[in-house]
This record gives C-alpha cells, structure tokens and sequence, in this order.
C-alpha cells in the first residue's frame, strides 16, 4: 500500500487541477458507497480505490487528451490578433473574420492575422484550402515582436504549387542555406497538394530552433532557425483562403 501511496504522489504531481478535481469527488462518492456496506473498512477501501481512480486518471493523460491547445474555436477570432498594410487604409474586420465556421482571409490587402500569446515548443495541426483560385499565402513560424508587413519569422510557404517551401522573412536566418536577398527559400521535398479548391492539412513541428513540416502526412521541409519561441501566423497575400482544425499538441 505504501507503494501505491507513493505512486499516487508522482501522479497528482502531474495531474492538472480540473483532472485532480474530478478525482476528488470521486473518492467522496467511493467514501459514501463503502460507508453503506462496511463501516469499519471504509478507510482502507477508499485508499485503495483512490489509487485506482488516480491511476485511471494518469492512463488518461497518457493518451494526450487534454494536452490539446485549440487556437481557434470555430465561431469567432479570440486569440487572434490582426495586421494589415497600414498604408492600406482596410480595418482588419474587413480581412479577417469567420465564415461558416472557418478562418477566412481575404487575401488582400497584404498582412497577417497572428496569435496572441507566443509558443515555445509544438505541434501544431492546420487545415485549408483556397476559395476560387489557388493563389498565396502562408503560416508564420516564431514571428517576433513587431508588426510589419514582413515580420522577423519563419514562413511555411502556402503559395499554390510549393507549400512546404520555407521562406525566411524580415532577415531571419537558417543554417541550412545561404541566407542572401530578401526572401531566402528552402525548397521542399515533394509535391503533396491536393487540387485546388480541397483541404490541406499540414502538421508543424517546432521544437527548440528546428522546424519540420509535414503536408498531407507527407514530410516536406526541415530547418534549423536562430529562435526558440514567437507568435503564429496565417498570412493575407494574393487572395481567399480559409482555415480551420487549428491547435497545438505537446512534442512527446
């Protein structure tokens, strides 16, 4: 038993508040049901099905169910920040919004809508598909602070016929390449696309200065950058596109 107590410990160390919370009232209701059938071993009893429960608990953290950051929740924009070319004159509402559930994006005027909160390490999981014509846009990686309509970050090209193409912006810099001119790229491995007009899905790997992209669960970019955190970004540039199935995963 003592065992288990110590096993118990490891785990509520683990265990988020909202998980160890339900647990609790689990054991109360344990507690009640034995104290119905035997007085004088509801103690031990309930110990022992505290136990069990916790470790239930921690088979389900496991799995990675809640280990799930949703970035967009489907109805509207919280989170999210907009930027458009400035010298524009267009308010970000009139570029960025949600439609039947999808992140769209006009696609003109240039600029970016970004997240709020900056990511370290992560998975990331995104899907889209353009509306009409396949034109351009991207998904930024490690964008540092500064809004411009060429931030410092690591662009995962989305232009129709080279996603998985790597585009470093604002004199950001790999090692993989030389990093000369204004728009270095890093050519993927591969064409994956679907037809213009179905979704894509791409899977984003960011872990310390590596990034690895995967398109359609095809692996097509890999590159090792000089930042380890920044804000995420799906760029407005050449026309409508939508997004949707937006989150983060831990890196196992």
């Amino acid at each position: 038993m003592m065992l288990l107590f110590l096993i118990l410990l490891k785990i509520i160390a683990n265990i988020d508040k909202k998980r160890l919370k339900y647990i609790q009232y689990l054991k109360y209701l344990v507690i009640f049901a034995l104290n119905m059938l035997n007085e004088n071993q509801v103690y031990m009893k309930v110990n022992f099905y505290f136990v069990v429960v916790a470790l239930a608990a921690l088979m389900t953290s496991c799995c990675g169910a809640d280990d799930k950051k949703v970035l967009f929740n489907g109805e509207d924009l919280t989170g999210w920040v907009g930027f458009v070319n400035p010298e524009s004159g267009v308010p970000a509402d009139q570029v960025y919004g949600v439609k039947e559930g999808n992140i769209y994006v006009a696609g003109n005027p240039f600029g970016y809508l970004r997240t709020a909160e900056k990511y370290g390490d992560y998975k990331m999981h995104i899907e889209w598909r353009w509306i009409g014509e396949g034109t351009n846009s991207g998904i930024f990686h490690r964008v540092q602070d500064g809004d411009k309509i060429w931030p410092s970050a690591i662009e995962c090209q989305l232009r129709s016929g080279k996603a998985g193409d790597y585009v470093m912006l604002g004199g950001s810099k790999i090692s993989e390449v030389e990093c000369v001119g204004e728009f270095p790229v890093k050519v993927r491995q591969g064409d994956y696309e679907k037809p213009v007009g179905e979704w894509n899905e791409a899977e984003i790997i960011c872990e310390g200065k590596k990034i690895t992209v995967y398109i359609n669960g095809q692996l097509q970019n890999e590159c090792t950058t000089t930042t380890e955190d920044g804000y995420i970004a799906l760029q407005s540039e050449g026309g409508p596109l939508e997004f949707r199935n937006i989150y983060l995963t831990d890196i196992k």
